[in-house]
Order: C-alpha cells, then structure tokens, then sequence
C-alpha cells in the first residue's frame, strides 16, 4: 500500500513538475525554433528576421530561424503537426496560400489541420509598371485596357496567389479584360515588368522597397498609403473596393496547449509594438496587423469564405 502511495505521489509530481516547465509563468526558458517554409530572401523570411532582432529583448531567449522550402510552403506545413507541441518550435503561415492550396488539391494537409496563433502583418498587392512605362496612372491603364481587351498583361507570383486574386477582382471592378501572367515567385515576375515581357504587374508592395525608381507603383491594396510610398493612392481612394495581399503569421502544431499558444501570440503582439520593428516593417512596405489568438477564429473564417468565393473565379472549384 505504502508502495502504490508512494508511486501515486511519485507520479504526480513528476507531472506538476512538466506542467511547471510548460507554464506560461516561465516561457520560454530556452531558445525557440522558427520554422520559415520557404527559401530565404522572400517576404516571409525578411518579416521572420526583423522579429528575430526583438524576440530576446521581449522574452530573454532567442529565436533561430530555419528554411523548409518545398511545394509553396505545403510541404512543411503538411508536416507542422507532427512536431512537438511544447511551444519551442513555432513555424510561419500565410493566407490564402494555405486556404487555396487545400483546395486546388491534394497537398498533405487541410485548413483546419493548421493552428494559426497569429497574424503580424500582411504584405498589400499593387500595380506596378516599369519607370518607362506609357501609363502615368491607374486611371490611364484601365483606359487603355478598355480599348484593348485582353492586351493588358499583368505578371504575379505565381497561380492561385494573392497576386492571382487581386487581378480578378480588378478586371470585375473595372469592368476590363486584363491577361494574367503566373511565374514561380516575387522575384521573377519583377524581373518580367522591368524586362517588358509584360506591360504590368500585380506584385506585392514590399517590391517597390527594392527596385526604387524602376518601377512605378499605380495603386495599392491597403486601408490607408503606406508611408514608404505616400504618393501612392489606395485602390479604395481610386473607387475600387480592393485590399488585401498575403498575410503572414505564426503557427504552432495542434498539441501544443491553449495557454501556451496564447502565450507565443503574446510574444509576437508584444514584438509587433517594438518602435525599431515597426520602423523597419513600414519602411518595408509591410503592413502590420495584430491579430492575436483569441481573434484567429473569426478571422479565418473570414478569410475562408473570401478565398472560397476566390477559388471559384479563378476555377479552381465549381
């Protein structure tokens, strides 16, 4: 009898005592692997190191980033749950990517597999041409576009992108036929607006940061001018009801507990009020969000049925 006792206390000290190493009190109390699911140099990754430079000054532990490159970020995000959930390995996500990739196919993993903590910014589409472009304005290329349907060709980061929706949405609120041009990435389909392979491009804001005066930005897809590019009008000030582009945020696997996910979206909302990180994010041409854990349900959900209508015009589904 004495024995059982003692191995019933035994027992559940041993569990008082994991349970303190994961209390909320005390994380973290080591250094955390950040997961990127892409290669380094793009957006995700840029976001992911300007929050590396505050993580240890609002938690006294480091972050180390990691690079799981493979199939648009499917290929690690398909693979999040089975990582520990202790709260020590965190990884990055994106919108639409992981609403559209699910249903375009088969790819390893669904929406409601992954668990978003939080969302810190996203980074807004916009319309660029080439500095030596014809079109001074949005309003000089919608015009043109409607004398020649179709001849307006825009490049974007690939298909079924943020950069794929943001061109439907504006041929159906312009009332214009454009021509969408996918290629594998940011980077690519800079290179085709600045080679004049195609006479445009829908890109993502953050673009304008490092070309300069190559490019000239007609439009941007956020509430308000970003204060990289003040003299860049909104779509919204333009009369087009467009905002958005690709959301980025952090994920943890699906065992890792409650108080410990509210936990890291805690850090990451800290993180995002820091003056240096703000700086370099708006001077980026990101724009910060703070959407936290306890606000990630109706927020997805949100996004779900936007996606889903997305998907529908650009065929993905029925």
């Amino acid at each position: 009898m004495k024995k059982t006792v003692a191995t019933i206390l035994v027992a559940l000290l041993g569990a008082a005592g994991s349970a303190a190493a994961q209390s909320p009190a005390d994380f973290p109390n080591k250094p955390m692997t950040y997961i990127i699911p892409f290669n380094a140099g793009g957006e995700s990754d840029i976001s992911a190191r300007f929050q590396q430079s505050e993580w240890e000054n609002v938690t006294g532990q480091q972050v180390v980033i990691q690079y799981q490159p493979g199939a648009g970020g499917a290929q690690a995000w398909s693979q999040l749950n089975s990582l520990p959930g202790d709260g020590y390995t965190i990884m990055g996500i994106n919108m639409p990517h992981t609403v559209l990739q699910p249903l375009a196919g088969s790819v390893g993993y669904a929406t409601e597999d992954l668990t978003p903590v939080h969302y810190f910014h996203y980074t807004p589409d916009a319309i660029f041409v080439r500095a030596e472009s014809q079109f001074n304005t949005l309003g000089e290329l919608i015009e043109y576009a409607k004398a020649n349907p179709g001849l307006v060709t825009f490049a974007g980061s690939g298909s079924n992108s943020s950069n794929n929706l943001a061109a439907i949405r504006f041929n159906s609120q312009a009332d214009v036929v454009t021509t969408y041009v996918p290629f594998s990435g940011t980077g690519p389909s800079i290179t085709a607006v600045l080679g004049g392979s195609t006479m445009a491009g829908f890109n993502y804001a953050t673009s304008g940061i490092s070309q300069g005066d190559a490019l000239r930005m007609l439009a941007v897809a956020a509430e308000e001018r970003l204060p990289a590019f003040p003299d860049v009008p909104t779509f919204k000030e333009l009369g087009y009801d467009i905002v958005g582009g690709a959301y980025r945020g952090v994920a943890v696997p699906a065992s890792t507990p409650e108080d410990l996910r509210q936990s890291i979206s805690d850090i990451v909302s800290k993180i995002n009020s820091q003056p240096d990180f703000v700086k370099k994010m708006e001077d980026g041409g990101f724009v910060l969000t703070d959407i936290g854990y306890d606000k990630m349900d109706d927020f997805v959900a949100k996004r779900v049925e936007e996606y889903t209508e997305g998907a529908k015009a650009l065929g993905i589904i029925q």
